[in-house]
């Protein structure tokens, strides 16, 4: 068990019982019947059932929706052995493609370590806590991580939540060094520059890269708009296979010149492509104005935003965002749509494409569904983790 803490037991209704017999992860506070006085943040807890039998174990957190993050299904300690273990387990059962070394090496409660996420980027590893209750675990994460990993840092980047009881957006380096505040990492052959000691958004979304690859050889000869292009990984790839225009916008200048960046870093020229600093939105409606036209839109929006022109909710304005997109796609063109809000459920998903589609009087057909690459595995116990959908759909 974690260093300097006791170790409690906790009591959890019918109800929760049920769920962690099927393998689900987490305890809710309101599950609890009792037991919960006096326990210290990350603490080993064991479960108990209504008539005493044992759950299994898991870490405890005082504050927050989830009280108890199961590790275990016995009361067998939650140490460095068991750790080292699972991040072995997760490494194995990982087949990357080639010429790819940014990569997710644990996904949390899909590789039986709930809570934690490391991503590889090149030799640089980046540890995120959902909760400020796990960091108990971290000596035994970096201890694991520098024997399997050999990397030549390790970074906190914890990201933050919707609870601002547990939003503690921890970072820093915490083993190693790392003398340069960037590092260069590969995806399928094409380069990225991405900082992962600077925030929990290092530049580059991982969980993206089948989409990238799907997509990779129908780009040719396309014109593509990229929007809410964050750095620009679907515009490098477009401009790397052969896309006879790339439009790339984003709101965010810094991203901008990330995007740039990392046009350079693949030999290919940024004059060649064009950037507009611009909510995806207004963009669109200036470039219907214009009569522009398209053969392939991108359109991968934040699940929520604040800019200058108000505020954005995948889940109130991905309808007006597809009929906008519908207005300057070509017959015969495509149209990718992805959200990673785990709150908007696939039925809605394409209920609001296809209410975008009607509004613009633009028929759509769907031709492909992009999952999560092999290094963001889904665990059938845990349904939250199915969280990305992607469709490319064609006019």
């Amino acid at each position: 068990m974690p260093a300097g803490l006791g170790r409690g037991q906790l009591s959890v209704n019918g109800y929760s019982e049920g769920w962690l017999r099927r393998g689900f992860p987490w305890v809710y506070r309101d599950e609890l019947t009792g037991g919960e006085q006096a326990l210290a943040a990350g603490s080993t807890v064991s479960l108990r059932a209504p008539d005493g039998r044992s759950l299994g174990s898991g870490i405890w957190s005082p504050a927050g929706k989830v009280a108890v993050r199961v590790w275990r299904t016995d009361d067998g300690p939650i140490d460095a052995a068991l750790i080292r273990a699972r991040l072995d387990a997760a490494r194995r059962r990982r087949a990357l493609p080639p010429q790819t070394d940014a990569w997710r090496w644990v996904h949390g409660e899909n590789d039986d370590m709930p809570g934690v996420r490391v991503d590889v980027w090149g030799d640089q590893l980046a540890i995120a806590l959902e909760d400020p209750s796990l960091a108990v675990l971290l000596p035994a994460l970096v201890q694991g991580l520098v024997e399997l990993g050999a990397p030549t840092a390790i970074w906190r980047a914890d990201r933050p939540t919707d609870e601002p009881s547990t939003s503690v957006e921890a970072r820093g380096l915490l083993w190693g060094e790392a003398p340069e505040t960037e590092v260069v990492v590969s995806e399928l052959g094409l380069r990225f520059a991405v900082r992962p000691g600077a925030s929990h958004d290092v530049g580059l979304f991982c969980d993206m890269r089948e989409a990238r690859a799907w997509l990779a050889p129908h780009l040719a000869g396309r014109r593509v708009l990229n929007l809410f292009a964050h750095t620009g990984a679907f515009s490098v790839q477009a401009a790397a296979h052969g896309a006879a225009e790339v439009l790339t916008v984003d709101l965010s200048a810094t991203w901008l010149q990330r995007a740039r960046q990392n046009m350079v870093l693949n030999g290919l020229d940024p004059s060649s492509t064009r950037f507009m600093e611009e909510d995806a939105l207004a963009a669109l409606d200036l470039l219907r104005r214009k009569g522009a036209r398209f053969d392939l839109i991108i359109a991968d929006p934040p699940s929520f935003s604040h800019g200058p022109r108000g505020e954005w909710s995948v889940t109130r304005d991905l309808g007006r965002l597809v009929a906008s997109c519908c207005r300057v796609l070509d017959p015969g063109g495509w149209l990718m749509v992805a959200s990673n809000h785990g709150g908007l459920s696939p039925k809605d998903f394409g209920s609001m494409i296809q209410s975008g589609a009607l509004k613009a009087e633009t028929p759509l057909r769907l031709l492909h569904e992009a999952g999560t690459p092999l290094d963001f595995p889904a665990a059938l116990s845990f349904p939250e983790s199915r969280y990305l959908k992607c469709w490319v759909l064609g006019r």
